[in-house]
């Protein structure tokens, strides 16, 4: 074998093993957030992948660690989206309320369970369990953005501002998914209208 060849081959094993890894998590991913992790066992990971049960054990030693890394993947892949969207508008003050705009096509789209990290920490009892710390460090994500966009309209404590935007995301997604009730974006969205024009008058 040539070192050319060598490295081709290499090249493919590697490709293959990544499109593997990638297949088991997205899959992983799709059924814990249609059923959650505890109905969520090996069994139908390998049926609904088509991922053998050896070459699912080849990459993670447990369950727990497929979750585990599923739910990272989606909160790297959701951050960006919420990101990207939210920040289509022509004023930090219009990213802000665009973000209740954004939930709401969420909302409405097809296969919306609400949230996979409230539903996932909801599951598991130890604070300190990986599944909870990946769904806190999330929040705290969803958090830092929404400060840097309070930071970003010139009033004094954005810090309070942003947790209080937070509560009022949370609580429309909450009852988005328990009532269907998607319409809850626009009500918080009309609270934050109202929370950001008496900062920005106070400040003024």
């Amino acid at each position: 074998m040539t070192r050319e060849n060598g490295r081709s081959t290499f090249c493919i094993m590697n490709t293959s093993t990544a499109n593997t890894r990638e297949k088991i998590l997205a899959t992983a991913e799709q059924l814990i957030y249609q059923n959650g992790i505890q109905a969520t066992g090996m069994d139908l990971l390998v049926k609904t992948s088509g991922v053998a049960r050896k070459s699912i054990y080849r990459y993670f030693a447990t369950k727990d660690e497929v979750a585990a890394a599923a739910l990272n993947a989606r909160d790297v892949r959701w951050m960006d989206w919420f990101r990207t969207e939210s920040s289509k508008a022509d004023t930090p003050e219009a990213s802000v309320l665009n973000m209740f705009d954004v939930l709401k096509g969420w909302f409405e789209s097809e296969g919306f369970r609400g949230c996979a990290f409230i539903n996932t920490a909801g599951e598991v009892g130890d604070p300190q369990d990986p599944i909870r710390l990946i769904a806190k460090l999330h929040k705290q994500k969803l958090l830092d953005y929404t400060l840097e966009l309070c930071e970003q309209l010139g009033i004094a404590d954005p810090h309070t501002l942003a947790r209080q935007l937070l509560i009022l995301m949370e609580g429309a997604i909450t009852v988005a998914r328990v009532m269907g009730d998607y319409s809850a974006a626009e009500s918080a969205k009309a609270v934050a209208q109202l929370m950001l024009e008496q900062r920005l008058r106070s400040s003024s």
